[in-house]
């Protein structure tokens, strides 16, 4: 008990540094398809606090949501709504549930030969493409911001090293909100007016079969990325979690996660690379670090200021992001 005491100040800046590494996945991709960050913070939080509960806490993993959906949900929104696309949202978890029990029954190779890279590849060819009118016309509020978001994100991606290096997204947005700050475009009637404790906004589903044919292809990319993540993870911290507790696990405990954001009105929850990554670089391996960043973004989503500081932020700087992530997932 003395130990966990002692460790808990440290695991607790680990965590909140791990919510900053996720931070381009958990409040990014909300922002761009047009829904409160807080929901979305709430949603990441408790669907990690699923995920190990499902895992039986053995693995470090934080879940924020795959940029493969924001092309997918902005365009399912335009044509059947967002309350439809939850329905869709929710359908992508349930997907997730049923190769849980695929794997089980027949192994990680058959999941391979279902989606092989020569596969896999052309889907995220065209989620990236897809991305490149929305990001063009979010820049074009403000090409100043969005340019010096870009260069802030690519020189970190490019000339820097150790942790910083995992947060290119984290960086763009602060160089350029500041610089937003000093050009006095900052809107702060969406900061004056937000309380200081506020619940999320909570978005009823509505069925809805277009939005669900038109969501669930879109699985299959953060499908395949969650099994490297799981054996990429395993390597740092020595342990086969494929095999220990299990793929079938990791994956049901995605899909279950996925499907809870779906019905509180989120964006959908998977395994994130950066976060992967910063496990790799720090080398910190208990899931206890991870479990600490879900209550964060839980206890960030009850703070209306920290949603109205995040909805503040110009469409020009997220323009410029989104122009970052449409050249990382095109190629």
């Amino acid at each position: 008990m003395s130990n966990f005491t002692n460790d808990l100040p440290r695991n607790t800046i680990l965590g909140v540094q791990f919510l900053f590494v996720a931070f381009g996945a958990t409040v990014l991709v909300p922002l761009l398809v047009g829904i409160n960050p807080s929901i979305a913070l709430f949603s990441a939080g408790v669907g990690t606090l699923i995920f190990h509960l499902i895992t039986r806490g053995m693995v470090p993993v934080f879940l924020g949501s795959s940029f493969a959906f924001i092309a997918p949900i902005v365009e399912a929104t335009r044509l059947f709504g967002f309350a439809g696309t939850l329905s869709g949202i929710i359908a992508v978890g349930l997907v997730y549930v049923i190769m849980s029990a695929v794997v089980k029954w027949r192994g990680i190779v058959f999941i391979e030969k279902i989606f092989p890279s020569v596969v896999v590849g052309p889907v995220i060819m065209v989620i990236g493409l897809s991305l490149a009118s929305v990001g063009v016309d979010m820049a074009g509020t403000d090409w100043l911001l969005a340019v010096v978001s870009l260069l802030t994100a690519i020189v970190v991606v490019v000339y820097t090293r150790g942790l910083i290096k995992l947060i290119p997204i984290f960086c763009g947005i602060a160089v350029g909100y500041i610089l937003a700050l000093i050009m006095g475009k900052i809107d702060y009637s969406l900061i004056n007016e937000a309380s200081w404790i506020a619940f999320p906004e909570f978005v009823k589903p509505e069925w809805h079969w277009g939005a669900i044919i038109y969501m669930i292809p879109v699985a299959v990319a953060p499908l395949i990325e969650h099994v490297g993540d799981m054996y990429a993870i395993g390597a740092v911290a020595e342990k086969n979690f494929v095999r220990k507790p299990g793929l079938h696990r990791t994956m049901l405990g995605d899909g279950i996660a996925t499907a809870f954001a779906g019905l509180v009105g989120s964006v959908p929850n998977t395994t994130y690379s950066e976060v992967t990554g910063a496990i790799s670089l720090t080398k910190v391996t208990n899931p206890l670090v991870l479990r600490i960043a879900a209550i964060t973004a839980i206890v960030f989503s009850l703070i209306g200021k920290v949603s109205g500081v995040l909805k503040s932020i110009p469409q020009g700087v997220l323009g410029g992001i989104m122009l970052l992530l449409f050249g990382m997932i095109a190629p």
